[in-house]
């Protein structure tokens, strides 16, 4: 059986979007591959229909969708020299294009004036949709050639110069946001016909359609902050009579849906457990202006399972008159739910592994998953069934005759916790040999490690590593009280991944407890660098995406101002100490761990000071130490950056252990 390489990744296909046609009888999904020579990602559109797969677009531009009826569905692309054009000057604008499944090319559909984020058929020839405008030139979208050619000309003279003038300035993977704001527009095709819902300062948080009201959440923005509230409007699209329903103050909306007959409003106070408790369920009582609570939920309503094997994203929830059908991530696993109109929440399939997203019509599901250690596929069943059927082999060859390594489940009673994990055993393993290991630590820190394909941790078991990890406090797939550690960074989580690490030495004595390397991005970078502050029981780390210090966290991060003195349990003007005692970059005296640091020099999230600091810590401190910083990247690198860039990561960072582990 051979060894999975780090090219392998490169021949990797990703699946996403997964939608039915509004008769159920077919669906169409993207599906997505890396393009070396030009160092990106393809995607086109495939259709499924009664057991059977086929290509539909071949240009590798088509990344989403919308169906019209039983057998057309638009797509933005450019497709004309015109729309090029346009699209290198930078105009915003997006160009539709109509493609009958039943054979045909795709014809221009309509163009609107203004870069889409979502579009939603009311009707035929009318359309929802949102977009993002300049609160400066929102009608810009109206103007004529002439004021668009002037604006055009002032964004050129202007493109060296940023001014910032409101928190946060800037998003990861979005570039400089200052002044943006979310709108939603009501579009009629033929004549073309944009009516605005909203004016600017609003800015839309979430929207759905409830009967002929539009339903849209949104704040009237002062400074962003997820706790501030939110207004609730309804607006009748066929009449254009719009009315306010109800204003709330303290509760983050996150989501709109409609099932069961309902509105439904997916929201947190954020009160109890800070910006990462999960959402409760609220009945919108439309005529009363009223919330109800319908489901004081404590677990999660989406999937949160780590992979990095995944390009594209889908539907989470799909609102039926049964209720609303969503995922939820349960341990390790993201397995689907039915909400009930009367609250109760049941299971649909809990199967081992990840529903990446999904679809439901005329009592089927379809579905795209990690499962049985494979990567992603088409999956389809019976809502009453009780297992799901695979339907594609997009992903067969590339693991044809490699070695997989299979998860094997290891648990440790940890300040008096149940900690879940996995551990997977070197290719050709001999239990009377001594074994390198790595301990991968996931980011978050709501988020979970499962029992699904990752590339990088599957490499790695191939090159003879032990790879060991799990899901400490603070991870998601139980309750809130086990994800709240706030204020508490690096004490229980800690004491967990340790005793982890303990219980798989213990489990699996071919672990050679002098090499034993860790790394982790994002929050599983904070851990790496508080554990190369704590202890020096690993001969190597590498450090990706972290924070070091809380206090620069706060000001530098597109979410900093809310998410630092909310994780920490403290406020940098009243308890700065609360923020230093937890913040890696305080402990760096200590370090003795060869190092390497991994970051993206557009990463907004955990911003490159962060990396920069504990580097060059080390560096003056005489340990060793090494900084990668990749141009043009944020903070996705490891899972959605270019695949060049994907395969440089992963070589420094195996590179690294193999310097030091072997």
């Amino acid at each position: 059986m051979e060894a999975i390489k780090q090219q392998d990744l490169l021949n990797y296909r990703f699946l996403s979007n997964v939608r039915y046609a509004p008769g159920g009888q077919r669906g169409a999904f993207v599906v997505a591959n890396t393009n070396e020579v030009e160092n990106c990602y393809e995607q086109r559109l495939w259709l499924y229909e009664k057991g059977a797969l086929r290509q539909l677009t071949d240009l590798g531009k088509e990344g989403s969708f919308l169906w019209l009826d039983d057998s057309r569905l638009i797509f933005p692309a450019l497709r004309s020299p015109a729309e090029k054009k346009r699209a290198e000057q930078k105009d915003p604008f997006t160009a539709y294009y109509v493609l009958d499944v039943n054979g045909g090319e795709a014809l221009p559909y309509m163009t609107l004036p203004f870069q889409v984020e979502s579009i939603r058929l009311l009707e035929e020839n009318r359309f929802l949709v949102t977009a993002t405008v300049d609160k400066d030139k929102p009608l810009l979208y109206a103007a004529s050639e002439e004021e668009r050619a002037a604006a055009r000309k002032e964004r050129e003279d202007e493109q060296d110069y940023e001014v910032f003038t409101e928190l946060p300035f800037w998003g990861n993977g979005r570039g400089i946001t200052n002044g943006n704001r979310c709108l939603a527009y009501l579009v009629e095709r033929e004549p073309l016909k944009i009516t605005p819902l909203m004016q600017v300062p609003e800015d839309l948080i979430c929207h759905t359609v409830f009967q002929d009201e539009i339903l849209l959440a949104y704040a009237v923005w002062q400074q962003k902050h997820p706790t501030r509230g939110f207004c609730l409007r309804s607006v009748n699209w066929r009449s254009g009579e719009s009315r306010e329903i109800l204003y709330t103050w303290g509760l983050q909306a996150e989501r709109l849906e409609v099932a069961g007959g309902k509105a439904l409003l997916l929201g947190t106070s954020a009160s109890d457990h800070g910006i990462n408790e999960n959402a409760w369920v609220y009945e919108i009582d439309l005529e009363r202006g009223k919330l109800k609570v319908l489901r004081e939920e404590a677990c999660s309503m989406y999937n949160s399972v780590g992979s990095d094997c995944r390009l594209g994203g889908g539907r989470e929830a799909v609102g039926s008159p049964e209720g609303l059908y969503h995922l939820t991530t349960r341990e390790g696993n993201a397995v689907l739910h039915l909400l009930r109109p009367d609250g109760s929440d049941e299971p649909v399939f809990t199967g081992e592994g990840s529903m990446d997203c999904f679809d439901v019509a005329n009592g089927r599901l379809l579905c795209v998953g990690l499962y049985d250690m494979r990567l992603q596929e088409l999956y389809t069943a019976p809502l009453g069934g009780e297992t799901l059927t695979r339907v594609s082999h997009f992903n067969d060859a590339p693991l044809e005759g490699r070695y997989v390594a299979l998860p094997e489940p290891l648990s440790v009673r940890s300040r008096e916790l149940d900690i879940g994990g996995w551990v997977l055993k070197p290719k050709d393993f001999d239990p009377e040999k001594q074994y390198p290991a790595i301990l991968d630590i996931h980011g978050g820190p709501k988020t979970v490690y499962g029992p699904v394909f990752y590339h990088e941790m599957q490499l790695w078991a191939s090159m003879g590593y032990f790879v060991f990890f799990c899901n400490p406090m603070g991870s998601d797939g139980r309750d809130n009280v086990f994800m709240d550690i706030r204020g508490h960074y690096g004490d229980t989580d800690f004491a967990n991944l340790m005793d982890f690490t303990d219980a798989a030495l213990k489990q699996y004595p071919q672990i050679d407890p002098k090499r034993l390397c860790v790394t982790g991005g994002s929050y599983g970078g904070f851990m790496t660098n508080w554990i190369i502050g704590h202890t020096e029981r690993f001969c190597c780390a590498a450090s990706q995406r972290s924070i070091a210090n809380w206090t620069g966290f706060y000001g530098m991060s597109d979410i900093g101002f809310f998410f630092a003195g909310d994780q920490t349990d403290a406020d940098l003007y009243e308890t700065p100490e609360r923020l230093w005692a937890q913040s890696p970059l305080k402990y760096a005296k200590n370090v003795k761990t060869p190092t390497l640091f991994i970051h993206s020099d557009e990463d907004y999230r955990c911003p490159l000071a962060e990396g920069i600091q504990m580097y060059a810590a080390l560096a003056d401190l005489g340990v060793e130490t090494r900084l990668c910083l990749f141009h043009g990247e944020n903070h996705e690198l490891s899972r959605s950056g270019k695949p060049k860039h994907r395969q440089r990561r992963l070589k420094e960072i195996t590179d690294w252990f193999e310097q030091h582990a072997r």
